[in-house]
């Protein structure tokens, strides 16, 4: 999506919709804005519009402004507002404008949502735009390719240069999710391993990114036990995928983002049930998110060096799968016992960690669609953090100012003791099966040591959608991806 900036006024701008916010009742536009006002004000009065949450409305103007029409979009009540609602309501209120016919958009430049600043607002609604042009049609033969669509934000602003950037940033990011989208909805039998670390190197080159591919040798040799256990059974060798961005300042250690990217996960020969498993194609998004996020890195210039490490395996019950018993040895030395091959991400996550702590990092932020149980406590609200405090911070606000929640558990003692193994140094699940998002982190810090920043961010709830919104279709949010650059902008 092309973004412009207009210093003519909203109301004048000449394309075929003008896009506004509502907030519960109220139209949030600006006092210079009156006339449009009072023609949304009446249409709200004969219309079954209350500016809630995914709530859109598309209406003509009848002739009374140069915009043939107008796409109110609902943000909620205040009192429940989180800056999510923002890219929803701006992504669909594009996706009812296309569903419409319509092509070019203009928005106010100036944010109007009191908790959200001017170039925030920009951001995140340029970004939300941009997310509302995607669909998923690769696999539809019928489907035909539509003309990308424009959007003008428009108005006064006093610092027209400060608005420019904000759009190159808003264009940075939005193109960066776009261009992962299709990757991270395809099927398994289309985004292996081999397909995804492909992927990523034209990746790498477009965006000047460097990026290593360490195959079944190079892992082997590496001694990185996990991901090679739980690709075993497959036909499909595992990739660790490490891409890099050297950044501008060159004496600073690197922050590292690792990505769980299993590419189908039936289980192993701990078989999930058939029902819902087509949705395990999803089971990479922590490596989806970690993609985009390295994107927008590199597409903002960011200051600080950044590490992305994808671990990529195939999780099925071959026969040469792993055996809920096995003992196996992750790249750092420590022996695994797996008592049940259903939670392979944190074997993959071990040797992927292992590695990133030999990069001496300023900092470790994994990402993984790891366990059921954040489901069960957080649904698809929030993500789950964990980790150290200090450092699970930091993401947690800069998913709320990106429009990402998290919500920070617990990392004590006594969910360590809980991965305890009669028979290595560790076991990959729990002895009682309880607090399973918080013993899975305890897991992952059996391989990053003390000393080094480190947080965990479980995404099984909020990777992907499994029915459509009025924001987006059915598929993967890249949840994590505006956090990440977020987070590493703030650095």
């Amino acid at each position: 999506m092309k973004m412009t900036y207009s210093m003519e006024a909203l109301e004048l701008q000449k394309k075929d919709a003008l896009i506004v916010f509502a907030q519960a009742g109220e139209v949030l536009l600006g006092s210079a804005n009156r006339s449009l006002k009072k023609l949304i004000t009446e249409y709200i009065k004969t219309a079954d519009f209350k500016g809630e949450s995914g709530q859109v409305a598309v209406f003509p103007t009848f002739g009374k402004f140069p915009a043939g029409n107008m796409i109110l979009s609902g943000l909620g009540a205040p009192k429940d507002f989180h800056r999510a609602l923002l890219e929803q309501a701006a992504a669909a209120a594009v996706r009812a404008g296309r569903k419409a016919g319509l092509k070019t958009f203009a928005i106010s430049a100036c944010s109007r949502v009191k908790s959200v600043s001017d170039s925030d607002y920009r951001v995140i609604a340029g970004r939300g735009a941009c997310w509302g042009t995607y669909a998923f049609e690769r696999f539809m033969t019928a489907a035909k390719k539509q003309t990308a669509p424009t959007l003008a934000f428009a108005g006064q602003c006093p610092d027209t240069a400060a608005v420019r950037a904000d759009l190159k940033t808003a264009a940075a990011q939005g193109t960066a999710l776009l261009g992962t989208a299709d990757l991270a909805n395809l099927p398994g039998n289309e985004a292996a391993p081999a397909a995804i670390a492909d992927w990523a190197r034209k990746m790498a080159s477009a965006n000047k990114l460097s990026c290593q591919i360490l195959g079944k040798s190079e892992l082997a040799k590496k001694g990185c036990g996990g991901i090679l256990g739980v690709a075993q059974g497959s036909a499909q060798d595992a990739k660790m995928i490490i891409l890099k961005h050297a950044g501008t300042d060159k004496k600073a250690r690197p922050i590292i983002l690792v990505g769980k990217t299993v590419t189908f996960d039936s289980g192993g020969i701990s078989l999930k049930p058939g029902k819902g498993m087509g949705w395990m194609r999803y089971d990479k998004c922590g490596g989806m998110a970690v993609l985009a996020a390295m994107q927008m890195i590199a597409r903002m210039n960011l200051r600080v060096p950044v590490v992305g490490i994808l671990g990529a395996a195939e999780n099925m019950p071959g026969a040469n799968a792993m055996r809920p018993g096995d003992i196996i040895k992750a790249r750092n030395g420590k022996t695994i016992e797996v008592l049940n091959t259903d939670a392979e991400g944190r074997l993959v996550l071990a040797d992927a960690l292992s590695l990133a702590v030999e990069m001496k990092p300023s900092a470790i932020v994994d990402l993984a669609t790891l366990t059921g149980a954040v489901i069960v406590a957080l649904g698809s609200a929030a993500s789950a953090v964990i980790g150290d405090d200090q450092l699970a911070k930091e993401p947690t606000k800069a998913g709320a100012d990106a429009g990402e929640r998290l919500w920070q558990l617990p990392l004590w003692k006594e969910y360590s003791d809980e991965m305890k193994s009669d028979f290595a140094d560790i076991s990959n699940i729990g002895k009682t099966g309880g607090a399973g998002t918080a013993t899975a982190g305890a897991f992952l810090r059996a391989f990053v040591p003390e000393e080094i920043p480190w947080a965990h961010i479980d995404i099984a709830g909020t990777a992907w959608l499994e029915s459509g919104k009025p924001y987006q279709g059915p598929g993967a949010t890249l949840f994590g991806a505006r956090l990440l650059a977020q987070w590493v902008a703030s650095k």
